[in-house]
């Protein structure tokens, strides 16, 4: 518990920025993250080091002052020094403040040189990523052109006329997906889309029914009708990229289940699995780039290798994308529970409010 409130606390400072508007950037929110913690921490140990100090200092000037102390006779080379009590104090609560300040704005100052190579690989990275997804950009064209025509030649009655649909509808997703990689990677903040949040649970059914079938995974999604404020790429990355990390850690003839809760101003999205859980890692920690654990839970990262027990090993990068994705739309992505009865990811998404929206409908859907 204490854990989780402390991470709470930094996580909090973190997201704001000297302006006092909120940060969402992902990226500058590790590295602020990272400063903000060690800073903390070597300021609580300077503190308690000056506290103690201080103690002694005075429990000492205490015990001077009992009667049998005053009442000693001084030696031929002891030195009197009179101190007024009041002044005293003030001197050592003063010094003491002043050291645990430059203590708390020393350490803030070496925090922010040690986690600069962090920034620094970080911002190697959105290069790496923009260089990339440009590269995507022309061959996705192509076969997106390519395939619409396809879909032209196909006659409405054609039973291959779905594929083709479908085809047509993933290219469309995957360009979709590199322009959203390139805004991340230049760190431009478009603006803020809306997304029909029953489509999207529509596609994800769709979609992921096809893993869950060849992994002999039952999916159940329950639909819900909201507005949320991100664009329907993100939403589709997101929920995509949960279930699918849920899918692969969840051994054959087991269950993930896609539910949804309003939260007042949000709505939350849960996806919950079978498995054996997350085992050598902290929580907290799986939403890291490249982080991994230990056992069948592998640190629940994003993969295509498979563990003994036939769970799906990661490299640890799906789950880092889907909180960089919606922490730049103001929501939160977090880990509400795990242990050996399975695991459940709670996504988190700020609602849009229209005037023509409809009510919120809940129905239960099965996917196969």
């Amino acid at each position: 518990m204490i854990d989780t409130a402390w991470n709470r606390l930094v996580d909090a400072t973190a997201r704001w920025s000297l302006r006092g508007a909120p940060d969402r950037d992902a990226d500058r929110l590790a590295s602020r993250r990272s400063v903000i913690g060690i800073s903390i921490r070597v300021a609580g140990v300077s503190a308690a080091l000056v506290i103690g100090i201080i103690a002694l200092v005075v429990a000492y000037v205490a015990w001077q002052l009992t009667p049998g102390q005053q009442r000693e006779q001084p030696g031929p080379f002891d030195v009197h020094i009179t101190l007024d009590t009041l002044d005293l104090t003030v001197a050592i609560i003063g010094v003491g403040g002043l050291a645990i300040l430059f203590a708390g704005v020393a350490s803030w100052l070496i925090a922010r040189r040690a986690v600069r190579p962090l920034t620094e690989a970080l911002h190697v990275q959105r290069t790496f990523v923009a260089d990339a997804s440009h590269e995507l950009r022309t061959p996705l064209a192509v076969l997106h052109a390519r395939v619409q025509r396809l879909r032209m030649q196909t006659p409405d009655d054609d039973p291959r006329r779905r594929i083709v649909d479908d085809l047509t509808s993933d290219t469309r997703i995957l360009i979709d997906i590199v322009d959203d990689l390139l805004e991340a990677a230049a760190g431009t903040r478009s603006e803020p889309g809306v997304a029909g949040l029953q489509d999207g649970l529509a596609r994800l059914r769709r979609d992921m029914s096809v893993l869950a079938d060849d992994r002999h995974v039952r999916l159940h999604v329950v639909d819900h009708s909201a507005s949320v404020g991100m664009t329907p790429t993100q939403l589709h990355r997101c929920l995509v990229a949960l279930t699918d990390n849920a899918i692969g850690h969840t051994p054959p003839g087991g269950t993930v289940t896609v539910t949804t809760t309003p939260e007042h101003d949000r709505v939350c999205v849960r996806v919950q699995d079978d498995g054996s859980g997350i085992s050598g890692i902290e929580p907290t920690r799986v939403f890291d780039r490249f982080a991994h654990g230990t056992g069948r839970g592998n640190g629940r990262g994003h993969g295509h290798g498979h563990s003994a027990d036939g769970t799906r090993t990661g490299n640890g990068i799906g789950l880092a994308l889907v909180r960089e994705i919606v922490v730049r739309a103001g929501g939160d992505v977090t880990v509400e529970s795990t242990g050996d009865h399975g695991t459940v990811f709670a996504l988190r998404i700020p609602t849009v409010h229209a005037a023509t929206s409809a009510p919120t409908i809940t129905r239960r859907a099965e996917g196969r």
